[in-house]
């Protein structure tokens, strides 16, 4: 049946459009997919990656800066609509602190880059079919923002899910549009190089790429990490932080045993028997912030002795075909990290960057953090924080997950400034000039309670302490 599923599969993606290239590269994981493959990295296959490179060591004069953040495009993935959050368009549209949305703040981050280095700076969106008609309209009253004749988005590819028995593309005729997935932010690669975007921009002298999360508001245009990247000759670069106690989820970096490779393994590819060594922040001490650098020329190059194949890891990620419904058909969809790329570049290195790089928002929890006084916008639109601390964030998932519920019930963040922990349990609806000191949590249940104006939380309070 596999085979008649594969062919059915090329002959919806060609139907329905999608490059011949995104169609091989879906072909070449179907075959793994049939081979059994799991996309699994075990963990005595990998040692930890423990002695990296800081950019805190890099010796980098201006005029260096300046010339590499020239040659330097920033590409930002935009496909996401946020839906874990209950948004039904681009994440990124948002509003974050200020009035301004997350496209603002990038945008204005890039203007200000250009006007300090004079650099030219292209910014260009990587959008689903769900999110570029809006980001475009958007970003439509910043005049100025396009650069030598560059698209400001080019579209990431779509693939059917498959079904988990057969391997067959799904039928889901209430909505049709569930049976298309995003092949995870792999596609990066491919699709630039089918939009013509790759191409354009080594035309027009840009050599460098580097790429973050929408969301990540801390991977600010960074001139001494361009010049750090140019300097190292280098094709391939990821940034990576240490990591805490807290950060259990991310991707890591590890050395593969078998070559002296870097490589990236992800959540998804780690055995369930080995999650315990994948959480190990002492085993293995840095995370991958999905914030990644790499040289246009060499991606084109590669990319020409592939076929367009890049052959990045297969994640198989299992799921329903409506994800808002347990019951309905298992599917397989086929994905791939772009941070999995590092494996492919002979030479591939990273750097440990500071931690204010890595602020991306996942949840109303982040979302609170950034909103509140904990953090502010300096001149050049990047986000500073105005605490030696920050302060853990755990709402109440049932009540504070919606934006639309998020902000019916916190219309004004609370000051969070002198706080280390804020959990919510129950139905609260904050007033306005609320102050959180040390470590609060508050209890209540599914009755609406009303924190008043002015209200100091700390320690455990109900709603009879108020």
């Amino acid at each position: 049946m596999s085979r008649e599923g594969l062919a059915a599969a090329q002959l919806k993606m060609t139907e329905a459009g999608v490059d011949q290239v995104a169609v091989d590269v879906f072909t070449s994981y179907y075959h793994q997919l049939e081979e059994g493959g799991t996309g699994i990295i075990p963990e005595d296959t990998i040692r930890p990656l423990t002695d990296p490179p800081t950019l805190d060591e890099a010796d980098i004069s201006d005029q260096a800066a300046a010339e590499a953040l020239d040659r330097t495009v920033m590409i930002k993935l935009n496909g996401g609509l946020g839906t874990s959050m209950g948004l039904d368009r681009a994440k990124s549209l948002l509003e974050v602190r200020d009035g301004k949305t997350f496209l603002d703040i990038v945008v204005e981050q890039v203007l200000a880059a250009r006007h300090q280095y004079g650099a030219r700076l292209p910014l260009v969106f990587m959008d689903s079919f769900n999110t570029s008609e809006d980001t475009l309209d958007h970003l439509s009253r910043y005049r100025d923002l396009a650069v030598d004749g560059l698209p400001l988005d080019f579209l990431q590819n779509q693939e059917p899910k498959l079904r988990a028995d057969d391997l067959t593309p799904v039928s889901w005729p209430k909505d049709p549009a569930l049976e298309w997935c995003p092949p995870g932010h792999g596609d990066l690669y491919t699709a630039l190089l089918g939009s013509g975007v790759l191409d354009k921009l080594l035309d027009t002298g840009f050599r460098y790429a580097s790429v973050s999360n929408g969301d990540n508001l801390g991977a600010v245009p960074d001139a001494r990490l361009a010049a750090w990247f140019a300097a190292s000759g280098a094709p391939y670069a990821a940034e990576i932080c240490r990591r805490t106690v807290n950060d259990k989820k991310g991707g890591h970096l590890a050395v593969r045993r078998s070559d002296g490779q870097l490589i990236l393994r992800d959540t998804a590819q780690t055995a369930p028997e080995e999650m315990a060594y994948f959480t190990d922040e002492l085993r293995h001490p840095y995370f991958h912030t999905n914030n990644l650098w790499f040289d246009l020329a060499a991606v084109r190059e590669v990319l020409g002795e592939r076929n367009g194949v890049l052959g990045l890891q297969l994640i198989r990620n299992e799921k329903t075909v409506d994800p808002t419904d347990a019951g309905s058909t298992p599917v397989i969809q086929i994905e791939s990290a772009m941070g999995g790329a590092i494996e492919v570049f002979e030479g591939a290195t990273c750097v440990v960057v500071d931690r204010s790089r890595f602020l991306p928002v996942k949840t109303t929890n982040e979302l609170l953090l950034l909103r509140s006084d904990v953090y502010s916008l300096n001149e050049n639109s990047h986000l500073v924080k105005n605490t030696d601390t920050t302060c853990e964030i755990d709402l109440d998932s049932h009540y504070y997950r919606r934006i639309s519920d998020f902000q019916a019930r916190i219309p004004e963040p609370p000051s969070l400034r002198a706080a280390s922990k804020l959990k919510v349990e129950g139905n609260w609806t904050f007033g306005s000039d609320v102050d959180v000191e040390g470590s609060a949590h508050l209890e209540a249940g599914s009755d609406p309670v009303t924190i008043p104006d002015g209200a100091r939380l700390s320690g455990r309070m109900t709603p009879a302490e108020l």
